[in-house]
């Protein structure tokens, strides 16, 4: 139903439920969009609710047949200024899992993680997903399995080659606002890992975030 609120509830939702909700929510269902039905979901599923007379809980029904967009993508990236777009954006292009990176040109070392994870629920809610991604604990450059990674190489921008089989991946890394480090790059290729290209400009690390992910997810 086109307009009717979504709202996540937990990962674990089934018919029948009886769900209480903050004030937040129950402000928002009955002052802003001015109904007592709703969407709920979570871990893959979709349910009909309804709002109790006094606003305090939500009746679970019946599983709708929307299916999850979302799906089995994982993206790597170093933490920027602007991460919470970066995550809102990679949300609605459908990236289950957020493994942030820190490399040695990472300037955004202090970012509210609480703050992050409302930012995916919310983008979630919006982009009709019946899943919100999960967040992981930040890792260092150095703890990851470099022979793996597949990553966003800006030196394509300036004449590199680049991987062109790729439709199979399942993760990707993109890098900072100033670029994976030369020692970086040296140890990537080194390993053997797999850059790809982002087209012939420099792109915002969000931006590269989401053309990366449009590339390698269909």
């Amino acid at each position: 139903m086109k307009n009717i609120p979504r709202i996540f509830m937990g990962d674990n939702l089934s018919t029948g439920m009886n769900m209480p909700v903050d004030r937040g929510t129950m402000h928002y269902l009955t002052r802003v969009m001015r109904t007592n039905q709703c969407l709920v979901f979570g871990g893959g599923n979709e349910f009909n609710a309804t709002l109790s007379d006094d606003g305090r809980v939500l009746n679970i029904g019946e599983q709708t047949e929307h299916t999850d967009p979302s799906n089995d993508f994982t993206l790597m990236f170093a933490p920027i200024k602007k991460t919470d777009d970066l995550l809102n954006m990679a949300t609605q292009m459908g990236v289950a899992t957020f493994q942030p990176v820190i490399t040695a040109r990472t300037n955004a070392n202090h970012i509210n993680w609480t703050r992050m994870v409302k930012i995916v629920v919310e983008a979630a809610e919006q982009s009709n997903r019946n899943s919100v991604p999960k967040i992981l604990p930040p890792i260092k450059f150095s703890e990851l399995d470099l022979s793996n990674i597949v990553f966003a190489d800006e030196r394509a921008a300036y004449g590199r080659e680049t991987d062109r089989d790729v439709q199979n991946t399942k993760s990707i890394l993109v890098g900072p606002e100033g670029g994976f480090s030369d020692d970086e790059l040296s140890a990537m290729d080194a390993a053997g890992a797999r850059g790809i290209s982002l087209g012939k400009t420099i792109l915002r690390a969000e931006v590269a975030a989401v053309v990366a992910i449009a590339q390698v997810v269909k």
